[in-house]
């Protein structure tokens, strides 16, 4: 069976089209047609999108993608080895013996520590105990009475010492016990007003129901890309429009300002240049 690439370039030599032609038409860029048909995988995307590319690849040429995208997965499954045998293998079992000697030893220094620690507390909770009863029961009454006595001698009506400094202006004494003169309320502080940021003039979410390539980049030149599996949610703000390329199309919706935005096509299918908002929107 022929590589993957040898069968695309067939193909497409055969049909007298070249790669920029089929670039254009299907929106991939030449490099990645060039990667497949060199049979260099290392600068494609993840291998479902690099189906979709060959599934591209094939409609331009009007030929199904069963049979390249087979050859696909035969060059994938001959890249991957049996695995070899590491000369650390070999070594296991007398390593995993000095582990196994080590054991009681370790296990000695632990209990050790740990026996330390259990007196240690044991000692302090003791040394607490005994400061306790020395302490002579009179005193800790006293104390405690002398705290009480001081909380209920001071009257609701009495300003603590922190707000006869705050408020050096005497109050007139209250005619009567029961009566209190009543306390103005204080005027209203307009709060200060909230720094506003600017606004973002373009919020877009990204929901995605099968594994999904996804590249977005600003007019002011911010990029992100990823693989965003199903079920995922991303999102993005900008003043700008956006410029996305997908690598699933049926695989992902987009929302702009809260809006679903039309499909952007079957599953598999890949777009290389999509700019959010479009001048009509």
């Amino acid at each position: 069976m022929p590589s993957v690439g040898s069968y695309l370039r067939g193909l497409r030599q055969r049909r007298g089209v070249s790669l920029d032609e089929i670039s254009r038409s299907t929106r991939i860029p030449q490099r990645y047609l060039e990667a497949l048909e060199g049979d260099d995988f290392a600068p494609l995307p993840a291998p479902p999108f690099t189906r979709g590319f060959i599934r591209a690849y094939c409609q331009a040429l009007h030929e199904p993608p069963d049979e390249a995208l087979a050859c696909y997965d035969a060059d994938r499954a001959g890249r991957v080895g049996p695995r070899v045998a590491q000369p650390h293998d070999a070594a296991l079992p007398e390593s995993q013996s000095l582990r196994e000697s080590r054991t009681p030893r370790e296990s000695r220094g632990r209990g050790v520590l740990l026996v330390s620690f259990v007196m240690l507390v044991v000692l302090g909770a003791a040394l607490f105990a005994v400061t306790l009863a020395l302490q002579p029961p009179g005193a800790r009454r006293t104390e405690q009475r002398t705290s009480e006595s001081q909380s209920e001698a001071l009257p609701t009506g009495v300003p603590t010492e922190r707000q006869r400094t705050e408020d050096p202006s005497p109050s007139p004494p209250p005619r009567t016990p029961a009566a209190t003169a009543p306390i103005p309320p204080a005027p209203a502080t307009p709060a200060p007003a909230a720094v506003t940021g600017v606004a973002s003039s373009y919020r877009l979410v990204a929901r995605t129901s099968e594994l999904t390539w996804v590249r977005v980049r600003t007019e002011d030149g911010r990029m992100s890309e990823e693989n965003i599996p199903a079920g995922e949610i991303r999102e993005w703000v900008s003043n700008r429009p956006f410029v996305l390329s997908i690598g699933n199309a049926g695989g992902v919706t987009l929302e702009l300002n809260g809006r679903r935005l039309p499909p952007l096509g079957p599953s598999g299918a890949v777009i290389a240049r999509l700019v959010v908002p479009t001048e009509g929107q």
